[in-house]
């Protein structure tokens, strides 16, 4: 088994025209980051992949969403509050019952693009 190759440049390579400084400011802070990467470890796990898709096409009562995954719906609502802390769900209280949809078209958008991506091949 040959060893990975390193990520390094050439030893000739004498690094781009840009000065640290510089390359620094093209990232976001630290805490954009940190959300960012929150958001896609959400979308790292299946269940809550299902229940943003089911959510992508219409609002949804736990009691649906349950039915549609197969699942309890005490788990359900873990994952849902999970997903509202992240502002990615959102819910609608009607008398006792309790709608969730996504919660804008942003996570929309990151969802279908993300399906879109995979589909493509």
């Amino acid at each position: 088994m040959e060893p990975a190759a390193l990520e390094e440049c050439d030893n000739t390579c004498s690094g781009s025209e840009l000065g640290p400084e510089t390359a620094a400011l093209i990232l976001p802070d630290r805490g954009t980051t940190d959300k960012m990467a929150e958001m896609f470890k959400a979308l790292g796990d299946p269940t809550r992949v299902r229940l943003i898709y089911a959510l992508s096409q219409r609002e949804l009562c736990v009691h649906d969403l349950s039915s549609i995954l197969d699942m309890g719906q005490s788990a359900v609502s873990h994952q849902l509050r999970y997903l509202r802390n992240l502002r990615i769900v959102k819910r609608r209280k009607e008398g006792k019952t309790v709608y969730y949809s996504l919660n804008d078209a942003h996570v929309e958008q990151i969802f279908l693009q993300t399906h879109e991506h995979i589909r493509h091949e």
